[in-house]
């Protein structure tokens, strides 16, 4: 603790300073206590509390957090997974020397006892999203239960939601600019995710744009 250091000197002799040393001892230990309830951060929301808290506080109830996974080889599970497109599994190649367009993300989506995966597959070029996937842990193993594979789409997890964004594209829009985006929100209920919650976002048109044309098809 902080704060707790002895400042100063007596400056007074004889009585003085027998009554400043019978003071000293309930002093520092009152600062004692002050410090230790007020000063540092505190206990954190998410971990539960050391062992050395204070006898006799009751704990606080609180639901245990998913166990974190270890980092898994996104590449290997797109590509063993038969539930992927064919063209998907195309498509995912390294862009430069070892590096795969994969972006990976873990979050508690289905509720489960270990962290979910979500995994999109990027282009190298333009890193269009061509196929996003959750991938949930069974056993030692995952399950594929969910997939979009319509590009562009981009799927992340939002508040223990999973949040899909697909780029819209009107006729001759350039790929850096679609004409607008669709946002679907789903939330895993009996056993599978369903959708809540869709909005849509219609982009403006920027003069002069003269980005390459997005590819017909």
């Amino acid at each position: 603790m902080r704060g707790l250091t002895g400042e100063g000197s007596p400056r007074t002799r004889g009585s003085i300073q027998a009554v400043s040393a019978a003071l000293a001892v309930p002093t520092a230990l009152a600062l004692l206590v002050s410090g230790c309830g007020a000063g540092g951060t505190g206990a954190r929301d998410e971990g539960p509390a050391h062992a050395d808290t204070v006898a006799g506080a009751a704990p606080t109830p609180s639901a245990a957090p998913s166990k974190s996974p270890d980092a898994v080889n996104a590449v290997k599970l797109v590509k063993d997974d038969p539930k992927v497109a064919p063209e998907v599994k195309r498509e995912l190649k390294p862009c430069a020397a070892d590096e795969y367009p994969v972006d990976v993300s873990y979050g508690n989506l289905t509720e489960g006892s270990a962290d979910d995966v979500v995994v999109n597959v990027l282009t190298c070029g333009d890193a269009v999203g061509v196929g996003s996937y959750v991938y949930r842990e069974q056993e030692g193993s995952y399950e594929n239960v969910f997939k979009a594979e319509e590009p562009p789409v981009y799927a992340e997890i939002d508040r223990g939601d999973l949040v899909v964004t697909k780029q819209v594209y009107e006729k001759g829009d350039p790929v850096s600019s679609p004409s607008g985006e669709s946002v679907v929100t789903y939330r895993w209920t009996a056993g599978h995710f369903a959708e809540k919650y869709r909005t849509h976002n219609d982009y403006g048109k920027v003069a002069g744009d003269s980005a390459t044309p997005m590819p017909a098809g």
